[in-house]
C-alpha cells in the first residue's frame, strides 16, 4: 500500500512537470515552409490568385513577432525605451500598406519562380532574417522579371516565413 502511494505521488509530480513544461514553452511559428523556394512559390501563387488572406497568413503574426523576434531585437532593450506595441504597430502598418501596393502591381499575374536572392541577412541567437528578398521569375510568355514583393524572410528551426512585405527601394 505504501509503495502504491509513493508511485502515485511520483506520477502526480511527473504529470505536473509535464503540464508546466507545456505551459511555459513558446509555441512554434505557425504555417511555415520547409525552404526558401517553397515559401517564394507560395507567395507568387497567392499573388496569382489575388489572395490577400493567404499572403497575410504567410507573414509573422503579432504573437509570433512578440514571442520569437522581439526578445532578441536591439529595440527590445530597456534602455531603448521602445514599447513592443509601437514597434509591432509600425511594422504591421508598413507591411499591410506594402502588401496592398504589391497586390495592385502583381495581383492576378502568373509567374514561375526561377530563383530567390537576398542582399543581406542578420543572424540572431534563435533565428535568421534574410533581407531584401528578390524573386527572379518568368511570366507565361517566358519573359524574365525581378520581383521585390517581400522585404524579408525569417528562418527559424529550418522553417521559413515572410518577416514583412516592406520593400526598401
Amino acid at each position: 500500500m505504501r509503495l502504491l502511494a509513493i508511485l502515485m505521488r511520483r506520477f502526480a509530480l511527473l504529470a505536473l512537470v509535464v503540464v508546466l513544461a507545456g505551459c511555459s514553452r513558446v509555441p512554434a511559428i505557425a504555417d511555415t515552409y520547409p525552404g526558401v523556394e517553397a515559401l517564394a512559390e507560395a507567395v507568387i501563387e497567392a499573388l496569382a490568385r489575388n489572395d490577400r488572406a493567404a499572403l497575410e497568413g504567410m507573414a509573422l503574426s503579432e504573437r509570433e513577432f512578440r514571442d520569437h523576434v522581439w526578445p532578441e531585437l536591439p529595440a527590445s532593450r530597456p534602455e531603448r525605451n521602445l514599447p513592443f506595441s509601437y514597434v509591432w504597430g509600425d511594422l504591421r502598418q508598413k507591411s499591410v500598406a506594402a502588401l496592398s501596393e504589391t497586390l495592385v502591381r502583381h495581383g492576378g499575374r502568373k509567374y514561375e519562380l526561377v530563383r530567390v536572392e537576398f542582399t543581406g541577412r542578420t543572424d540572431y541567437t534563435t533565428y535568421r532574417v534574410h533581407r531584401e528578398a528578390t524573386l527572379h521569375v518568368r511570366d507565361s510568355e517566358g519573359k524574365s522579371h525581378v520581383l521585390r514583393v517581400c522585404g524579408s524572410f525569417i528562418e527559424k528551426d529550418e522553417a521559413w516565413k515572410v518577416f514583412s512585405y516592406v520593400v526598401d527601394d
